[in-house]
């Protein structure tokens, strides 16, 4: 089983750019999918840090994980809006 848990880094790494791309587009809808992404690379990023025990890591990634949650909120809030 750990050896499926040393590559979780990578899908999670490619998620996070993937997100990170997204976020900065100007279509809300783009933005929004960013969040998602950003949340699904939080749970890999968490998966991969409680296997190799970094617990600043899993920190980082639940606050990351709040305030993508709040950038969701605030897309859907503007996507009502327009």
């Amino acid at each position: 089983m750990s050896d499926w848990l040393d590559w979780i880094q990578w899908p999670a790494f490619a998620a996070s750019v993937l997100a990170a791309w997204l976020v900065g587009s100007k279509a809300a809808s783009r933005r929004n999918a960013g969040f998602w992404v950003f949340l699904f690379s939080n749970v890999l990023w968490v998966a991969w840090g409680l296997y190799s025990h970094a617990i600043a890591l899993i920190a980082l990634q639940i606050c990351l994980a709040i305030m993508n949650i709040r950038g969701l909120s605030k897309t859907d809030d503007e996507s009502e809006e327009s």
